[in-house]
């Protein structure tokens, strides 16, 4: 993250003297690492290499800051330093960070709480970020070509398009996901829904396998060209040449008249950061209070989260201001946390918006001085905006749906009427900020949210109210496309019902839009966690 640049900077020349620091004070009798600092083994060798006083960090930090630390074990059974089985620092790292997340089993499930799958190796919560290459962090689909992708920050660097096939292996036609604004294939007038026939000199449909390939050699490049047809017929050829462009978090949003209803739409991209999401989204919900709608459909299929704020902000202008002073949510940290006891935390400076160190009668102040308590991690309502008028809001959701977005669900649901279309969201009720080790920002799950009711847990995602196919035949905003269909059919006749069945014409015949038919050919490597800011958290 940006914030961290300044004092990585700082403390560069100071490593890898810094980490054995950390690592030797972190686990001193007067830091009580535990309630009960009489555990034997919780002393690490006084001497290493750089990656094994990293690795040494990685565990001790966990110990006191990751919010399930009660199941790990002492320093001395973990043994952090057995981690060498790949000659890369990072690959090495993050088997320690998995070993460390599978200790606190999920009793609902009797897995552990950031269990992914019998294959996966990494945390389907906790990550690693190597600032210095910015690498994404492991995902459970990290398989699939990555061909688009905006950082929290509102950047890209790509053709902002990603690809999904509708049919079968033999028969099946590939269509635009989405486009990011701004990139270049919003600027070539690419839509999502668009049908594409070719990419480069290779013509597509044939065979899915080689299909998939293609993509991920051509989109790897720096330029491509793409063929296809709108979804009037009409056929086009763009060339594409990457670029780094600003994006919107505003994929698309429209006011429609249904049933003598005005419904509005907003499909939402990321909470990204307040500077790049806050001015698009003011600008939204002007035009539907000058609109007036009643109701309203949030479209977040691909919106893996972010920034706490940001989906702070988007719930008080969706909800009226007669909800001002109630309760939003809370976070809940761990014990060690919520006591002040993560004494460890003397070693992470807190930043300002700028990136700089903050200083307090002199002294540094850094997260150790933050207050983790139940009562100042509660967040209350404060109405932004002039739209007062919501009173149903439907949310669309899939598999790709986590953190800051089903946060902004679970925020509501006590107040106003919320309902769900889709398919079941990722389930990511937990949060973090950046811990910086070395050149690495190390995210462990640290909170878990609860809204004004105590409801949260959402650990296996949020299950619609009614199930429905994501109908990429279609644009964002189209009152046809099939899970917007199943949300308006509830606005405005109050069924609650999966939408009858889409279909996509593919080679002549009617295919029965489901998640057997559609298939993504590229990934959209959207960021997938809920981000605190040193901004607001509250000092002691």
């Amino acid at each position: 993250m940006k914030t961290r640049l300044y004092i990585r900077s700082l403390l560069r020349s100071l490593l890898p003297a810094l980490i054995l620091t950390i690592s030797l004070n972190s686990c001193s009798k007067d830091d009580e690492l535990e309630e009960d600092n009489s555990e034997v083994g919780n002393t690490p060798p006084a001497n290493g290499t750089r990656e094994e006083l990293t690795k040494d960090s990685i565990f001790l930090y966990a110990k006191q800051v990751y919010l399930w630390n009660d199941a790990l074990p002492s320093y001395e059974a973990f043994n952090p330093r057995r981690y060498t089985q790949s000659a890369d620092p990072l690959d090495n790292y993050y088997s320690e960070l998995f070993a460390i997340t599978q200790y606190k089993t999920n009793p609902a499930t009797s897995r552990p709480f950031e269990y992914v799958s019998a294959s996966a190796n990494y945390p389907k919560y906790s990550y690693i970020t190597d600032e210095e290459s910015n690498n994404p962090p492991r995902t459970a689909t990290a398989s699939v070509p990555t061909v688009s992708e905006v950082t929290l920050e509102g950047v890209g660097t790509d053709f902002g398009i990603a690809l999904s096939a509708v049919g079968n292996q033999s028969s099946y036609q590939i269509y635009i996901r989405l486009v990011n604004p701004g990139s270049p294939a919003a600027k070539g007038s690419l839509n999502r829904g668009d049908v594409l026939t070719q990419i480069n000199d290779h013509k597509l449909g044939s065979n899915f396998s080689i299909d998939q390939d293609v993509v991920d050699r051509a989109f790897d490049q720096s330029t491509i060209r793409l063929s296809g047809r709108k979804s009037n017929g009409a056929t086009f050829t763009r060339s594409l040449t990457k670029q780094t462009y600003n994006s919107s978090p505003v994929y698309k949003d429209t006011v429609f008249t249904s049933g003598g209803k005005k419904i509005g739409y907003l499909a939402f991209a990321r909470f990204a950061n307040p500077s790049n999401a806050l001015g698009p989204l003011n600008a939204v919900f002007r035009n539907l209070s000058a609109e007036g709608v009643q109701d309203l459909v949030v479209d977040l299929r691909y919106n893996g989260g972010g920034y706490v704020s940001t989906a702070e902000h988007l719930a008080n202008l969706i909800a009226p201001s007669s909800l001002n002073g109630q309760v939003m949510f809370t976070e809940y940290y761990n014990q060690t946390m919520q006591k002040g006891e993560a004494t460890i935390l003397k070693n992470q400076p807190l930043l300002d918006a700028s990136g700089r160190s903050q200083f307090q009668n002199g002294r540094l102040i850094t997260y150790h001085d933050i207050d983790y308590s139940i009562a100042e991690n509660t967040y209350r309502f404060r109405k932004e905006g002039s739209l007062n008028t919501v009173k149903n809001v439907v949310f669309i959701v899939t598999g790709n749906t986590a953190s800051a977005s089903e946060l902004l669900i679970n925020v509501l649901k006590p107040y106003l009427n919320v309902k769900i279309v889709g398919s079941t969201s990722y389930g990511k009720p937990v949060g973090f900020f950046p811990i910086n080790i070395d050149k690495y920002d190390v995210y462990y799950s640290m909170f878990e949210s609860r809204n004004a009711k105590g409801e949260g847990g959402y650990y296996q995602g949020f299950v619609p109210d009614a199930s429905s196919a994501d109908d990429v035949t279609r644009d964002f905003g189209d009152p046809r496309e099939a899970s917007l269909a199943a949300a308006v059919r509830y606005l405005t006749a109050g069924t609650l019902t999966a939408s009858t069945q889409a279909t996509a014409k593919i080679m002549g015949r009617n295919v029965p839009l489901s998640s057997s038919t559609i298939k993504d050919v590229s990934k959209d490597n959207s960021f997938k966690g809920m981000i605190e800011v040193p901004s607001r958290l509250k000092i002691k």
